[in-house]
């Protein structure tokens, strides 16, 4: 037998790793390049806890994408709120709200940048910010996006505080009354 083909023979009884597993094995490999680029992200592109100061604010920084965040409870319930100081309510999605066990409310149409939309109010509502929360606030229902988990946090909530924004993060600061 000439030596060509023995070398042939045993090249395929080997085997090359790559060839054996064929397109299998690539599209393994970039399944799992993938996952690992997204997980990557996704802890990258987290945004950052909100801190208590020593004074006992509230300071919460700047994400990735230019808006504020932060951890809290609506109803007992915690949530994500994207801080939207042009809100008029805290709002929640109708899914969140039956979760959290929240009453029916007064049926509204809330004039959003979207157009309307319509929801309801729920009126005494305690809703809280890592040590900050309102007792009483109105919450809108309604809101419609594709995480459920999250809402906004707006003026029924934020009015209670002095608003200080200083380089990449947010302070809430308990507002002082004054007799």
């Amino acid at each position: 037998m000439p030596r060509s083909e023995k070398r042939e023979n045993t090249t395929e009884k080997s085997g090359i790793p790559g060839l054996r597993w064929g397109p299998f094995g690539i599209l393994l490999f970039w399944l799992v390049v993938m996952g690992l680029l997204y997980a990557a992200m996704r802890h990258t592109l987290k945004p950052p806890s909100q801190v208590v100061s020593v004074s006992g604010d509230l300071v919460i920084p700047r994400a990735r994408d230019g808006h504020f965040y932060a951890q809290g409870q609506v109803h007992g319930k915690p949530i994500t709120f994207l801080i939207d100081t042009g809100a008029s309510l805290v709002v929640v999605s109708e899914e969140f709200a039956k979760d959290a066990g929240m009453a029916a409310g007064r049926p509204t149409t809330f004039n959003t940048a979207n157009g309307e939309l319509k929801g309801r109010i729920v009126p005494d509502i305690t809703v809280s910010v890592g040590p900050a929360s309102v007792s009483g606030a109105r919450v809108g229902v309604g809101l419609v996006g594709p995480d459920p988990e999250r809402g906004l946090l707006g003026q029924s909530f934020l009015s209670r505080f002095e608003i200080l924004l200083s380089g990449d993060s947010m302070v809430l600061r308990t507002k002082v009354v004054r007799p």
